[in-house]
């Protein structure tokens, strides 16, 4: 499975970002899909996830009820939906797959930089 990340920019704190992450190969089927972030000098972090099939998603506390993760089935890609943006989501954000929670994701894209400008 290749993965590639994209819709990173500038934004002023408040304003919305829209991530793209599209699969080629084998696709999303089955995955457990993922979003994550590494600021600098910190580690990087889940956002948010969910399994391509049900897409029971799960937020990150810091932003639970402002991002969005969901899917374009025809088009075999998940977005990030990123509102109400704060300095502090800066960071490089990255899309994974992989198997299951307990283990490390198996797959991940490039990333994309998002700067949040207050």
């Amino acid at each position: 499975v290749q993965l590639q990340a994209s819709g990173g920019g500038l934004v002023q704190a408040g304003g919305s970002l829209r991530l793209s992450c599209s699969a080629s190969g084998h696709g999303f089927n089955g995955y457990l899909l993922g979003w994550f972030r590494q600021a600098p000098g910190k580690e990087r972090q889940v956002v948010a996830r969910a399994r391509w099939r049900n897409f029971d998603a799960y937020y990150s506390d810091s932003v639970q009820g402002r991002f969005t993760i969901s899917k374009d089935i025809a088009k075999n890609t998940m977005y990030l939906q990123m509102n109400s943006l704060k300095p502090e989501d800066t960071a490089a954000y990255y899309c994974a797959a992989g198997i299951s929670i307990g283990a490390p994701m198996k797959y991940w894209g490039k990333g994309t930089l998002v700067t949040v400008s207050s």
